[in-house]
């Protein structure tokens, strides 16, 4: 009874594995058990699900979006409910649907043009053709006037004719014009609503590429900048190191200083990443109180000065809270590029370097050459 109970707690993919292996006893279970996500890491999805679900291009924000991970970040178990994954697959789809109405509407505008300029062309062709075929039949009249003869008569009708037909073109040449001149008018209506579009455009996928709350690059840019310096790395061998960061009891000075508090020091601790980290490095928000750095270098000295600046601002200095001085430190782990195979190796390493320096005691940064900072 005891093991029914169990198994009907399990989720779909772990009842499918217990019925493969005909799993019997609590003790066949218990591996199962053992390898889910932890909860440390639910919490990192969760935040970067909830950042794909931002606006991108439409502006409009939905609140159920952020009941749904408050409810997630105090019960993360729920991430894995069907009922709540369902939710989140629908946000995701309104969101296409919200972004692809605004390009939609934006660019109306251009189709009309479009439309109202081939009008004006044919009516300027119709009329350029109506005016032609009244010149070219005055001229078959000229052309049968007898000079000789002395036909003024058949010259003061053709007088008139020429005259009313000179006074047709010119008015239907205005015509067009006004129109063009209108047309013209619009086209830089339409230039500048352009131009108002991609700025807009530049803006919005320049803010995507932020995280909110630091100002660093998401981890989806961080994850687009690591491909351009995979590349340079392949093709120039530059060298350079991955720096994994995290604050050290950031839960705890949520719990006691309140959320709000959290964001603060995040927000801080990101300033201070983004000015003592050169243009051509990178920093990025990796996840919760996650920051992870690409730094390039020449020789050793160089890297140690970095690791040291950052660790000396950060540990000789308060963070200022509602007038309030707080101590923050952080440990991190330093993995070398060019001593592994690729990045995700390196970025591991720089993982399992931070882990280490955490277990033994954090504020401290670790080196894969057994350094402590």
């Amino acid at each position: 009874m005891q093991i029914e109970t169990l198994i009907s707690q399990l989720n779909d993919v772990e009842k499918e594995e217990v019925k493969k292996n005909n799993f019997s006893t609590i003790e066949d279970i218990i591996p199962l058990l053992l390898s889910r996500v932890t909860i440390e890491n639910v919490h990192t999805l969760a935040d970067i699900l909830k950042q794909s679900l931002q606006p991108s291009i439409c502006d409009d924000n939905n609140e159920d979006i952020d009941t749904i991970f408050e409810q997630i970040d105090k019960e993360p178990q729920l991430l894995f409910k069907k009922e709540i994954q369902e939710k989140i697959e629908g946000f995701i789809s309104n969101r296409f649907e919200r972004d692809k109405k605004v390009v939609i509407k934006r660019t109306s505008d251009i189709s009309k043009f479009v439309v109202l300029m081939g009008q004006y062309l044919n009516e300027a062709i119709s009329s350029n053709g109506s005016g032609s075929q009244n010149v070219l039949s005055i001229k078959e009249k000229i052309q049968a006037i007898k000079i000789d003869d002395g036909d003024t008569e058949a010259l003061t009708n053709l007088q008139t004719e020429l005259i009313n037909a000179a006074t047709s073109i010119e008015s239907e040449m205005n015509t067009v014009t006004n129109k063009l001149q209108s047309g013209k008018t619009k086209v830089q209506e339409l230039e500048e609503k352009v131009k108002s579009l991609e700025e807009e455009l530049s803006r919005t996928k320049n803010e995507s590429m932020k995280d909110h709350l630091t100002g660093l690059l998401t981890r989806r840019a961080y994850t687009e900048e690591i491909k351009k310096i995979e590349s340079s790395f392949t093709r120039n061998n530059t060298q350079y190191a991955v720096v994994f960061f995290d604050l050290d009891h950031f839960k705890k000075l949520n719990d006691n200083f309140g959320h709000e508090c959290g964001d603060v020091v995040l927000s801080t601790f990101a300033k201070i990443l983004a000015k003592y980290t050169r243009d051509h490095d990178v920093v990025c928000r990796y996840g919760g109180e996650e920051f992870v750095a690409i730094v390039h270098f020449k020789l050793n000295r160089e890297l140690l000065q970095y690791l040291k600046r950052i660790k000396m601002i950060v540990t000789e200095n308060s963070f200022i809270y509602n007038n309030q001085k707080i101590k923050i430190t952080f440990s991190a782990g330093v993995a070398i590029r060019n001593n592994y195979e690729n990045y995700h190796t390196t970025l591991q390493k720089a993982d399992m370097l931070l882990y280490d320096a955490k277990e033994k005691g954090r504020n401290r940064i670790l080196l894969e050459n057994g350094q402590e900072i």
